[in-house]
């Protein structure tokens, strides 16, 4: 077979991306069979958000992923490999209110600009199996799976607290919130209570916890911070009495072992009691109106100003009804974490220091490192750390844990207190104040209160006519979308206007990537065939919500009958960025620096200047890459410069693929030399040479055996040094079979990474087929071993010659060829031999 490259010397990528990407569409090389009777392989990597560009990043991930689909394929696997496109979510609905289009018609024109640059790339993706999570056809089947888990009680309704920006008109996330303002608008956000829509992640937390332990091919930093967002912990729920009352307040503590050093007790703004009294006090009414001003995450509370109002009101120490304590309402007190209470031990927790500090309250010692034991606590950073109970009475010499024992066992028998597990974790809240969303499928009837939208009526689908000229959610102001009938009653009846987090599309979209069918979500049989997803890949920040809702989806479709896996993916593996030296100037006019990308600037040696102007432009530190700082590639430029199969090269070159990659110009052009040299290497293959040469055929089979498990363990930069060798090593070679076995074994080995030039080079030795349906190269056990070594001959310890002789020829054999050596006689120079150590199979020693 001629190919298009064989008239020239060089390896005409341009030609070859696209000849044989078309010849994988036509016929459809990477479509996986659902009825294959081979062992299943689901590779999948994280799919992207439709931003309208992927970036080098994405290519990092995906080609990772490719190489291993690529190389299971050849291995005899029926391999899984989709893309599709994460494609609800605010950036949508930003560019429809700056740029005056739909966030429908921006999403999909995005969406086939980075599907045209997937391909360009030649990834070996299941197509046929694409789908995008804001077509009805999926988030339909998505309303229906809700309804299901609605009837299963694992969804509803209650009043909430929620970030409210009263300009934009709408519900923002904790990360939405800067300093206290709406991300957008830079409006003070507000506090305010709405009914929001709920899922029972909570109901899971310890089978979501005690999971994590068997996810042994997940990195154990992302079971850590699974563990640490789930947040189980022991503690103790009491109440402290007002003074001269029975009535009081229930507080929840993970503390109990520093009770004897609470100094106050402080409640959240919308506590019930605060609630009461602001109904009667103006200044309470105004300072709980101050806190809903400020943040709800934990790292806000943290960071923010510490501040209380007194209440009036003081209660009496559980354990000395003579000690009373001050009730304040405080700002860094949540509403939704325990019962809303807690008290203040100022010596052991950072918080509570800073607030007694600013309200001048006691500070006690109560837990000592062993070198600090008087009761007066000193400085402004709180101990938490171990150590042994003081100036706590008869707790005194404890440890924590056995104090946290005893006080949480007194509390039971006195009947003041009892032992409690409590989580860090809160129920999912998945509304969402916005249009481009799943519509959540309920209406609110009021006869018949909120009903369920019947399935027959799926999907709720969004209104295309909407406009985003006034702020706030679309589907509120929308004239007919919202208005229709009860499906109990038939009266008139109004849509909820809430859609889900986007969060919930991708919880179970690996489900409809094996499974499609119209009519519902996905056929569990099909789904028992595929999953768990054996390799998923992504990025370490979804290691804690993406991960965690992916795994309670499975376990909440679990466990009401639908599929019979519990965890979607076996195993995690969590890239590296690519990262890029940033290029800038500062701005006289105001001071700040001006970022320019990488295409326009000249780099030379030390320096960079503006291709522009000339001059000369700071070269900064190697950073992620970020639209912001411009230090980004386009992966299209490169590809056309340099070729796909040099951009996947590059990708698994040096570094290891969970650590960072600097991107330079001199390594992806190093990876393009590399591409000719395989090139040129694959045309000397020869079907009719002869002779043999066993180092060549060992060495082959030895590199095969030790790249693919470094494949299989996903280290492509070990197979990649690993290839390097056995091109050096084949190029030296003379001409044999050996050497021409040897080509070809490159050429099937390099093909999952560069698969462009296999298909190429396989055609032009006459391969049968195409390489991509090639089997991987089988291995002669017998060749892993070394039947040969080289032992070192000295004279009086010191390093003459070198020979080359069978593995464990005898000491007699070794000390004759040692003698007949030209330089060991030399170096004798006539002197009669003494001694003859030998070591076998590294070393004979003569001593003259």
């Amino acid at each position: 077979m001629t190919t298009q490259n064989q008239d020239s010397g060089r390896f005409d990528a341009a030609r070859a991306d696209s000849r044989w990407q078309q010849a994988w569409d036509e016929r459809q090389t990477f479509r996986a069979d659902d009825a294959s009777n081979k062992p299943r392989s689901f590779v999948l990597e994280m799919f992207p958000y439709p931003s309208g560009r992927i970036h080098i990043g994405h290519v990092r991930n995906y080609t990772m992923g490719d190489v291993l689909a690529r190389t299971k394929r050849m291995q005899g696997f029926e391999v899984l490999h989709p893309m599709g496109w994460d494609a609800f979510g605010m950036p949508a609905e930003n560019a429809a209110m700056e740029k005056g289009v739909h966030p429908g018609g921006w999403t999909r024109d995005n969406i086939a600009n980075m599907k045209a640059q997937l391909k360009r790339l030649g990834f070996a993706l299941d197509w046929s199996r694409e789908l995008a999570t804001c077509e009805p056809d999926y988030y339909g089947q998505e309303q229906a799976l809700f309804l299901d888990l609605y009837a299963a009680g694992l969804v509803y309704r209650k009043e909430s607290a929620v970030n409210w920006d009263p300009v934009d008109m709408t519900v923002l996330a904790n990360e939405q919130v800067i300093d206290g303002r709406g991300w957008r608008s830079g409006a003070l956000v507000e506090k305010r209570k709405l009914n929001q829509w709920f899922l029972k992640i909570t109901q899971f937390a310890d089978d979501l916890l005690s999971g994590l332990g068997e996810l042994q091919d997940w990195p154990e930093k992302v079971r850590l911070m699974q563990e640490n967002w789930i947040g189980k912990s022991q503690g103790l729920r009491c109440t402290f009495r007002f003074v001269d009352s029975p009535d009081g307040i229930e507080v929840y503590t993970t503390r109990p072992d520093t009770m004897f050093g609470a100094s106050f007790v402080a409640i959240a703004a919308d506590h019930p009691f605060a609630q009461a009294i602001a109904a009667t006090s103006p200044e309470l009414a105004a300072f709980i109106a101050e806190c809903k001003q400020g943040g709800t995450t934990a790292a806000e509370l943290e960071t923010a100003e510490k501040k209380g109002f007194f209440t009036g009101y003081s209660v009496e120490h559980p354990l000395k009804k003579s000690w009373h304590l001050p009730v304040y309402v405080a700002n860094f007190v949540l509403m939704d974490y325990g019962t809303g209470a807690v008290f203040g031990c100022p010596a052991h927790d950072q918080r509570d220091l800073d607030f007694a500090r600013k309200y001048e309250l006691p500070v006690t010692r109560v837990v000592s490192d062993g070198d600090q034991t008087d009761a007066e606590f000193d400085g402004d950073e709180a101990y938490t750390g171990p150590g042994r109970i003081v100036n706590s009475e008869w707790l005194d010499g404890m440890t924590i844990d056995e104090a946290k024992a005893a006080i949480i066992a007194k509390a039971a028998h006195e009947g003041w207190g009892q032992g409690e597990t409590q989580y860090r974790l809160r129920d999912w809240g998945v509304s969402r104040q916005r249009y481009w969303g799943t519509p959540i499928p309920f209406i609110h009837c009021g006869d018949c209160g909120v009903v369920p939208v019947p399935k027959d009526q799926l999907p709720v689908t969004l209104p295309e006519d909407v406009s985003f000229e006034v702020p706030g959610n679309p589907l509120l102001r929308h004239p007919t979308w919202k208005h229709t009938p009860c499906p109990k009653c038939g009266k008139p009846a109004e849509r909820e206007t809430d859609t889900l987090d986007t969060f919930v599309d991708s919880s179970w979209y690996f489900l409809r990537f094996a499974s499609q069918p119209g009519d519902k979500p996905f056929d569990p049989e099909v789904i028992k065939q595929w999953l768990p997803v054996e390799q998923y890949i992504g990025g370490i920040e979804h290691a804690i919500l993406h991960l965690l809702y992916a795994r309670f989806w499975t376990r909440a479709l679990n466990h009401i009958g639908l599929i019979d896996v519990k965890e979607p993916f076996a195993s995690l593996f969590t890239q590296g960025m690519v990262t890029h030296e940033t290029y800038s100037r500062i701005d006289p006019a105001n001071g700040q620096p001006v970022y320019f990308s990488p295409a326009e600037v000249e780099r030379g040696g030390e320096n960079a200047t503006l291709k522009a102007d000339g001059q000369p432009v700071e070269i900064g530190r190697v950073i992620k890459m970020s639209k912001s700082k411009k230090n980004v590639v386009d992966p299209d430029d490169i590809i056309a410069q340099y070729g796909a199969d040099a951009v996947r090269w590059f990708m698994l070159s040096d570094s290891p693929p969970e650590r960072d990659l600097p991107w330079s110009e001199a390594g992806i052009e190093g990876c393009a030399r590399f591409v000719q040299r395989l090139w040129r290497l694959f045309g000397q293959y020869d079907a009719a040479a002869t002779g043999e040469d066993k180092a060549l055929d060992r060495k082959a089979h030895q590199t095969v055996h030790a790249a693919t498990q470094d494949i299989a363990a996903l280290g492509f930069n070990k197979a990649v040094a690993r290839i390097y060798e056995l091109t050096g090593a084949t190029e030296k070679a003379a001409p044999s079979a050996s050497r021409s076995a040897a080509i070809r074994t490159l050429l099937l080995l390099v093909s999952p990474m560069m698969p462009h030039l296999a298909e190429e080079a396989w055609a032009a030795i006459g391969g049968e087929g195409l390489v991509a349906d090639a089997a991987w190269p089988a291995v002669d056990p017998a060749l892993l071993v070394e039947d040969e070594v080289t032992i070192a001959i000295q004279v009086l310890g010191k390093l003459r010659d070198t020979i080359t002789v069978a593995k464990g020829l005898p000491r007699e054999e070794l000390e004759a060829l040692a003698l007949a050596s030209d330089k060991v006689q030399r170096a004798l120079d006539g002197k009669a031999v003494k001694k003859v150590i030998v070591v076998p199979d590294r070393l004979v020693n003569l001593v003259a």
